[in-house]
Formats: C-alpha cells, structure tokens, sequence
C-alpha cells in the first residue's frame, strides 16, 4: 500500500459550487482507479505567495485543497496528475509519494 499527499489549488474565479465539483470530480478520479481518500482537508481561499499565471489570467489567491490517499498501484495517482495538469480550474498542483 502507497500514501499520498496531494495538495492542489483551485482558481478563484469560480462558484462556490463550481469550486467543490472540481474537488469532488478529482477525488472520483482517484476512487475510479480504486485509490481510497482518507482525508480531506479544505483551506479555503488564501493568498499565494507569488502571483501565477495560468492561460493569460494572473492569480493572487486561490482555494486550496489536500488529500491523503492511499493506493495499492500509482494508476489513480498518474491520471489525476494528468487531468490536473490540463485542467484550466486548478492552479498548481502537489503530489507528494510518502515515506512507509
């Protein structure tokens, strides 16, 4: 078994609603491919340390959001990096593989 931590930050521009579907759509991802989220934890808005600029849109601030994952292969944790990674709802992206 495999621990994660994967922190990623949602662009503020969104709902509230929009904000917690992208939340929740990237945690299917990863239940899809049979990893299990143990944790969830929402920061809310904070401020970046340095303004990010993302497809000609500059962000100063943003939601942040952490999972603790555990997975028995990396399939899950690989397709959510990937759909981060393109999609124009998520700043920055973080995963982190923990230490057993």
């Amino acid at each position: 078994m495999r621990n994660y931590e994967i922190m990623f930050i949602v662009k503020p521009t969104l709902a509230e609603a929009e904000i917690s579907k992208v939340a929740e759509d990237l945690k299917k991802t990863l239940e899809s491919y049979g990893s299990k989220v143990t944790s969830v934890d929402a920061w809310g808005q904070r401020t970046l340390a340095y303004e990010i600029k993302k497809r000609s849109e500059v962000f100063k601030s943003g939601y942040y959001y952490v999972y603790q994952v555990e997975a028995n292969d990396d399939l899950g944790v690989k397709e959510f990096d990937r759909l981060a990674g393109i999609s124009a709802d998520i700043i920055r992206h973080l995963i982190i593989r923990k230490e057993d």
